[in-house]
């Protein structure tokens, strides 16, 4: 087990361990193949195709065999499908509906990279029906979806990987980090900040037919039903091929009803690594404060007043509070990465640099060889699907486990929710509830649309 497992993770391991001896799997209705068969390569399905979905499957080819993929949209499908078939040799049998893929016997493990609004019914429902999960970041939409994750893990036994690979790769610079900061090489730690980049607003964005293809009514699923809105631009790089401006497509991150902007995007990484370096993964904080923000358009009583531009924050500052009181700073502005500042000095982290006078010196005093062995909590792996199947043999949970991941998580949706009533929250981080604000504690939950609520 990792050094940084909760007690509810614990719990679930101690019943999984007693339930694989006594000849049982809890809660589903069918065992891992590759549990059986630790021999052979497990047989996995993607839910939710466009650029992460293809981003995770390409690197997991090495490790499994694609035998299914599930997209809303038949264009994306069948060019995803082509790519796999172009690298592998093989294509996956193709599914609009994701839940004939979760009725296979064949299947192992989902891979998820659907919009975030549709991660917990698949998760859970991909959970009851006995397949083990990989779901990409940000893992849910409200803090109470993540409660229930959990409830599911524990109750099912099913390994669960969420996709924030900054714990596993990265030429392991982020490791590296912590090991840093658990070695003492820059003193107590006495403030952190993670820079996460702002975003930009929207024109006003026309309603018009959803493109050939595109299943709009389910793209949307548990989101309320709106029309489909694009404008004329195409974006361009990355998630290119399709409009700039949207509500749909690589755009709806910048929609509190399908995401949280780049607060859960960007912030489900940075966020987790300095909550993971501070000790804090098994709490988080005490208190929220918007010291700063601009909203893209007008919200009254925590909701956005029109339905047609983006209405995620562009800029903002949240100071957080964290155990020990230690300050942790959310900030639009600067670099792209983690800065690190103790009693001894500082660092800073990001994809591409860990730099700092900490970092010159190990030159003349390098960390010890298992430094980093010891954050990961043993040999780390090849990449972050590596781990998960590692997790699927040994049915230990991976080094991105849920409860870890939701309570750093908890902070960027509290965050969130700061920013949209415009006022400082109070968290009782053991109650995982907000104190003395019941419109604040509203925010906790979302109803689903009727018709597409999880099935239990």
């Amino acid at each position: 087990m990792k050094p940084q497992t909760r007690f509810n993770r614990r719990d679930f391991l101690q019943t999984a361990t007693a339930a694989t001896a006594a000849g049982v799997f809890i809660g589903t209705s069918s065992a891992s193949h590759a549990q059986d068969s630790p021999n052979e390569r497990p047989v996995f399905a993607t839910i939710g195709l466009r650029n992460q979905g293809w981003t995770i499957t390409d690197k997991s080819t090495k490790f499994a065999d694609f035998a299914a993929f599930a997209d809303v949209d038949a264009n994306v499908l069948g060019m995803i499908n082509e790519k796999l078939e172009k690298k592998t040799g093989k294509k996956a049998e193709g599914y609009k509906d994701y839940r004939e893929v979760l009725d296979r016997k064949d299947i192992d493990a989902v891979m998820i990279a659907a919009p975030d609004h549709w991660h917990t019914k698949i998760s859970v429902e991909a959970m009851l029906a006995g397949k083990d999960v990989y779901c990409e970041k940000p893992l849910t939409l409200t803090i109470d979806e993540g409660k229930l994750i959990e409830k599911i893990v524990k109750q099912t036994g099913r390994v669960f990987q969420v996709g924030t690979m900054q714990r596993t790769e990265n030429q392991h610079r982020f490791l590296k980090a912590i090991a840093l900061i658990r070695e003492g090489r820059i003193g107590e730690i006495r403030k952190v900040t993670c820079g996460i980049n702002g975003a930009t607003g929207s024109p006003v964005i026309p309603a018009i037919d959803p493109p050939e293809g595109l299943d709009w009514d389910m793209w949307l699923g548990p989101a309320p039903k709106v029309p489909y809105r694009a404008g004329t631009e195409m974006r361009r790089g990355y998630g290119g091929g399709v409009p700039l401006h949207t509500n749909c497509h690589y755009a709806w991150r910048n929609w509190y009803e399908t995401s949280g902007g780049q607060m859960n995007d960007w912030g489900a990484h940075h966020v987790d690594i300095a909550t993971w370096a501070l000790d804090a993964s098994e709490t988080g904080p005490n208190k929220v404060t918007p010291v700063s923000y601009s909203l893209p358009v007008e919200y009254k009583d925590g909701y956005p007043t029109v339905s047609d531009q983006y209405n995620s924050p562009t800029k903002f500052e949240i100071h957080v509070n964290m155990p020990g009181d230690i300050p942790m700073i959310i900030t639009s502005e600067g670099d792209n990465g983690i800065l690190f500042e103790g009693t001894k000095g500082r660092f800073f982290v990001n994809r591409g640099r860990l730099a700092g006078k900490p970092i010159e010196d190990l030159e003349t005093n390098p960390l010890p060889e298992d430094a980093v062995e010891k954050v990961y909590g043993g040999a780390v792996s090849e990449n972050h699907t590596a781990n998960f199947i590692e997790g699927m043999r040994s049915r230990e949970q991976p080094i991105s486990d849920v409860w870890t991941h939701n309570r750093m998580l908890e902070t960027c949706h509290l965050a969130n929710i700061a920013i949209r009533l415009g006022r400082e929250l109070n968290w009782d981080p053991t109650k995982r509830e907000i104190i003395g604000d019941d419109e604040a504690n509203s925010f906790l939950s979302r109803e689903s649309r009727k018709g597409y609520e999880i099935n239990m």
